[in-house]
């Protein structure tokens, strides 16, 4: 494995990280020594950076991670976040971490979901939830104080410029880099260490790789190499951050540290041309926007909806009927409250989303 110093803090972080957004259910439950194994697995090929937060996976990843913590192979950092404003509910974030996953402290705390200005001026505020990690950091509960956002780029780069934060994830990948490396660079020039999210698009360039072959240079055996490459040969990024869901996963995305050589310039060039804003767009499948107030199933129409981005409209009904046996009129059911806009962190615009799917269904029924 290949480490990289994680900005200013004097940590050698592996290129590939573990994301622990991944698991996989074994009926209506998760096998707890099969998902750790995913995690020991990757320790024993050299990752030793584990991100995971409170919510992921029903709340059950960072109980995975605990169970996984008691026999890992390797040394390891942790990474884990707190979307809380209010310092004293911050600090029960905190403390249920670190009781769950049965550590001492979290390696990198993450001042979780500042995907906006204005959420950011919230959170750092006098006595909220930035000095209440700040005096837990004192303490020893942290030994490195982070943000996570999905913000714009130049958003990104004003909130390192103000220097409070060590280190950053944030989303960025071959798909979307036309649109985010104001951020990136900032990042890198303000000697913050950087994480990047959604390495591989939520898993959709995987998934479609017929689809996204135009991304592979000749010497890239898979799209998966060829997206890990690009990151991974960026002086900005520290590590990439891969939800593994198989052991199989597990090795094909450490595997992909080997391939770092420098990614073409002609090569960006010609993928910036097969990309368009909507490339920005896509869904990741983070589950942030569940619990519409009127029941439409936010999430998979979303992803769904990647297949009209990605390929044709009839992918997008093949996914909702035989993917998930799902009717696209019920988003008809949309009240156009605006939660779930309020709670994506890609800033989708689903409520024009629902409006358009609506209007496919009616045609497909004629």
């Amino acid at each position: 494995m290949l480490y990289k110093e994680y900005g200013k803090t004097g940590k050698k972080i592996s290129v590939i990280g573990f994301g622990g957004m991944r698991f996989l259910k074994d009926g209506e439950t998760y096998d707890l020594d099969k998902c750790a194994a995913l995690l020991q697995k990757a320790s024993e090929l050299g990752v030793n950076y584990f991100d995971t937060a409170p919510s992921y996976n029903q709340h059950m990843s960072e109980v995975i991670f605990g169970h996984a913590f008691k026999n890992m192979p390797k040394p390891f950092y942790v990474s884990t976040k707190s979307n809380a404003s209010d310092g004293d509910k911050l600090r029960e974030n905190l403390e249920t971490s670190l009781k769950t996953m049965n550590v001492q402290k979290i390696n990198f705390f993450h001042i979780w979901g500042v995907n906006t200005l204005d959420i950011y001026r919230q959170r750092i505020k006098k006595d909220g939830a930035y000095d209440t990690a700040l005096r837990a950091k004192k303490e020893g509960l942290i030994e490195h104080l982070v943000f996570s956002t999905h913000c714009r780029g130049d958003e990104i780069a004003k909130i390192v410029r103000d220097g409070v934060f060590e280190g950053v994830t944030l989303g960025y990948n071959i798909l979307n880099f036309p649109f985010r490396q104001e951020g990136l660079k900032a990042a890198c020039e303000q000697g913050l260490g950087v994480a990047v999210m959604n390495p591989l698009s939520g898993g959709a360039i995987p998934k479609k790789a017929e689809y996204f072959d135009y991304i592979r240079n000749p010497d890239d055996a898979t799209v998966t190499a060829a997206a890990l490459r690009f990151l991974l040969s960026h002086k900005e990024i520290t590590v990439a951050l891969c939800g593994m869901a198989t052991i199989e996963e597990v090795i094909a995305d450490t595997e992909a540290r080997e391939n770092i050589k420098e990614f073409p310039e002609s090569k960006k060039e010609e993928i910036k041309k097969n990309l368009s804003l909507s490339m920005d767009k896509l869904c990741t499948g983070c589950n942030y926007c569940e619990g519409c107030p009127s029941g439409v199933d936010v999430a998979k129409h979303m992803l769904a909806y990647n297949q009209d981005i990605l390929v044709d409209r009839e992918r997008y009904f093949g996914f909702m009927k035989f993917h998930w046996g799902l009717a696209p009129e019920a988003v008809e059911a949309c009240t156009e409250c605006g939660e779930c806009e309020k709670k994506c962190t890609q800033h989708l615009n689903i409520i024009e989303r629902f409006k358009e799917i609506a209007k496919w269904a009616k045609e497909q029924k004629k």
